[in-house]
């Protein structure tokens, strides 16, 4: 391997446990042993890459658990990295490593001390009780043992099963996404921890409210906030350059906003964050004074570095905004921070919307906003094709607000999506993380894209007065 793909991935020691924890997968070295080593291409997903490479590599069929806590004063542990994982069956044998019994290992068997550090902290935290909270439900041996068989209890009376096929996408003590092939569609489970709790009871909120436009949830595991979905059929929006492919997108979410208008306060206690006018209004001052303190930490100049006057001035701008576009009679409704076109899958009849950690209820343009961002850095649109996707959007809206107040409404959108988005992300509020400088430099950026697009509004009502 050269030296550019040595860069390009992480070596891990990895700690392979058998059914139940009593045995461990380790490689001879001498008089003693060292534990299996596999490498993960990096900025790729973990959990699948792990899998796949101990399946290749040992031939062990294994699921991954999560990285133990490995911090000790032994000197060397600090270069390792380490990964938890339970065998699914029967422990194979393999030409260069085998199973010993945890009974059979004294405290010097592991060549490096570092690894016997490591076993042991992994063994720790597998064996906390069922009710602790750290480090999570999907850290204990045998959850994905008895996670099959609730996903076999369910889907039985439906007529299929599971084939034993399965690909991991996330390994974490509190999060778990797992797709299972089956005798007729794939599934899907999956789990979430904090900070993301919210988006179990937002998932299933939605799935009641707008069911057309999300995957169908099959059974949910309350305790530990996960659910069963069937897998959607089409192409990741991400993975589509034909216009028409991003219109049907466009035009179904507007449909998914209208239907939910009925919905919002059952979305807001269910945990979709609250992005209504009067809400955002009374963020104004408190964010952009956050934002003031970390204007004047900026060491660099470029990029642009905005004056408290400046500041102050778009703080009106944004209050302006907001109050023009609420009398417009735009209802609010269900949106979607993080709709990328990732999360957005189209077939010919039908197009669904993923991940909802980040719904909100309020101005439903601002998800627009947001599709209309990604259409430019993905797929290239030029300024007719995004005419005709806010065209195509701003249609399914005729029927509740009329031609002007849709003109005035998208006039103000790019810059309070912005603002929203910029609010909605919780760093501003904490002061310990305005230090550190790439939280930042990145709230720096929103502020100054807000700041550029108050501008052209100012501009624009210079030469449109009333």
């Amino acid at each position: 391997m050269d030296s550019t793909q040595q860069c390009d991935c992480d070596t891990y020691r990895v700690i392979v446990f058998g059914q139940g924890g009593n045995d461990l997968l380790v490689v001879p070295a001498g008089d003693g042993f060292l534990l299996p080593t596999v490498e993960i291409p990096r900025w790729q997903r973990l959990a699948e890459n792990m899998t796949a490479a101990i399946r290749r590599e040992w031939d062990q069929n294994a699921i991954c658990l999560f990285n133990p806590d490995v911090r000790t004063p032994v000197a060397s542990i600090h270069v390792h990295k380490y990964q938890v994982m339970e065998c699914l069956e029967r422990e194979k044998s393999h030409p260069l490593a085998e199973w010993v019994h945890l009974s059979s290992l004294s405290q010097h068997s592991l060549v490096d001390p570092a690894d016997q550090v490591a076993v042991q902290r992994s063994l720790t935290e597998c064996d906390l009780p069922a009710g602790a909270t750290e480090p999570g439900p999907f850290a204990r041996l045998g959850w994905f043992r008895d996670l099959k068989a609730w996903i076999e209890a369910v889907i039985e009376p439906m007529g299929f099963h599971l084939t034993g096929s399965f690909t991991q996408l996330n390994a974490h003590p509190s999060f778990s996404l797992v797709r299972f092939e089956t005798s007729g569609p794939a599934v899907w489970f999956k789990a979430v921890g904090n900070p993301n709790l919210r988006e179990f009871p937002v998932t299933v909120a939605v799935a009641k409210l707008v069911p057309r436009y999300v995957p169908p949830i099959l059974a949910t595991r309350p305790a530990g906030h996960g659910w069963l979905a069937l897998e959607a059929k089409g192409t990741n929006l991400d993975e589509a350059h034909d216009v028409r492919q991003w219109t049907a997108a466009a035009s179904a979410f507007a449909s998914l906003q209208i239907e939910s208008t009925a919905g919002s306060g059952i979305l807001i206690n269910a945990g979709a964050r609250d992005l209504r006018a009067p809400a955002l209004f009374k963020l104004v001052h408190p964010f952009l004074d956050a934002i003031g303190q970390v204007m004047v930490r900026q060491t660099k100049v470029p990029p642009t570095l905005l004056s408290r006057n400046e500041l102050r001035l778009l703080g009106k701008l944004i209050e302006e905004a907001l109050s023009s576009t609420a009398v417009l009679g735009i209802p609010d409704a269900l949106g979607h921070l993080d709709l990328n076109p990732g999360n957005v899958i189209v077939s010919e009849d039908q197009c669904v919307f993923l991940d909802w950690a980040e719904a909100y209820v309020g101005n439903p343009f601002f998800s627009f906003q947001y599709l209309l961002e990604h259409s430019r850095h993905v797929a290239g649109f030029d300024g007719t094709t995004e005419s005709g996707l806010t065209s195509t959007y701003a249609r399914q809206w005729q029927s509740w607000v009329s031609p002007e107040s849709l003109e005035e409404a998208f006039a103000a959108i790019p810059m309070l999506a912005v603002f929203a988005y910029a609010v909605a992300n919780d760093a501003w509020r904490d002061q310990t993380r305005l230090q550190d400088p790439k939280v930042a430099g990145y709230l720096r950026g929103l502020t100054r894209r807000m700041h550029r697009e108050a501008n052209r509004l100012r501009n624009r009502s210079a030469l449109c007065p009333n």
